[in-house]
């Protein structure tokens, strides 16, 4: 009861105090709900399946390019393109995965494969002209509610904030199913769930297209917030890393684990910016200092700490 009740305080102060931020605070806080969002994506895969990937990018820029060429193109509201968005990145989510699982591809391995499919696409979009090639695509800044348009940042800071906790129900529920439970045992031990009858392929590619088509209604978020796309940004591996990233430091596996991730890094991140500005890296050195100390002392995230504490 009293989880539940701080959980209540704290959606209500996620909810209320925004409108009262500086404009600065509220921009740090949609980046915060935004990885946050990006890392409970990744973690339907990488948490509770196990299979730990480093190509996430490869669905967030297939959502992010998919609505955009459709508003661009033919008109198609970035709230439909967004669907479009996500279900070709869950088809390429299959066709990779299948791919993968099919062969038997595990831990490393698969890892590389999935990076390997995002630098695929990258590569694929900076020399295809229809799609803006290296100089990416531009939306025009306006007020259009339903094409995905606001005029400032709350209103976006509102869709994320539902995005994220429509991630955080889903994962949920994902826990609390038949497939959570086939995807437990998958990460634990894929041998022992396959001979106590567990059809680990099915199960995989449950997981991958899930996540797959999570990440990328968050690309198609991440190009009307900010206008503006280009390979590098959105196929490029920091998409990935940054997203299993507030995963693994909150908890993988976790319902919580990717919202508390987020909640701690990406201040850190922003703070150690702009106290070191003009020192050229040094604000990412410290953030992978810090980063590194997480995982060595506490290899099950912060929330497997306030767990055992």
């Amino acid at each position: 009861m009293a989880a539940r009740a701080v959980g209540l305080v704290a959606l209500a102060a996620l909810v209320a105090l925004p409108p009262l931020l500086p404009k600065y605070f509220l921009e740090v806080l949609i980046s915060v709900l935004f990885y946050a969002y990006l890392g409970e994506s990744w973690n339907v895969l990488g948490g509770y399946a196990g299979q730990f990937s480093f190509g996430h990018a490869a669905f967030f820029g297939i959502g992010a390019y998919t609505s955009t060429l459709l508003f661009l193109r033919l008109a198609v509201s970035p709230w439909i393109g967004m669907v479009a968005g996500g279900l070709l990145a869950a088809g390429f989510g299959l066709f990779a995965g299948s791919l993968s699982f099919r062969y038997g591809l595990r831990g490393p391995y698969f890892s590389l494969v999935t990076l390997a499919f995002a630098e695929m696409l990258r590569v694929v979009a900076v020399n295809t002209k229809a799609v803006g090639s290296s100089l990416g695509l531009s939306i025009a800044p306006r007020s259009a509610p339903a094409l995905f348009l606001f005029d400032g940042k709350l209103p976006y800071y509102y869709v994320i904030l539902a995005m994220a906790l429509g991630a955080v129900l889903l994962t949920r529920a994902i826990e609390r199913s038949k497939l959570g439970y086939a995807l437990h045992a998958v990460r634990e031990n894929e041998d022992a769930a396959e001979a106590a009858g567990v059809d680990t392929l099915a199960m995989k590619l449950r997981a991958m297209a899930i996540s797959s088509f999570l990440t990328a209604l968050g690309g198609t978020f991440y190009a009307q917030y900010y206008g503006y796309i280009d390979p590098s940004l959105t196929f490029g591996p920091a998409v990935s890393i940054q997203g299993l990233l507030q995963a693994i430091v909150g908890g993988a596996g976790t319902v919580l684990g990717p919202f508390v991730g987020s909640f701690v890094l990406t201040p850190i991140s922003e703070l150690s910016r702009a106290a070191l500005r003009g020192r050229a890296g040094a604000d990412v050195m410290l953030y992978g200092l810090i980063l590194v100390l997480v995982i060595s002392f506490l290899p099950h995230g912060l929330v497997g700490w306030f767990r055992r504490r």
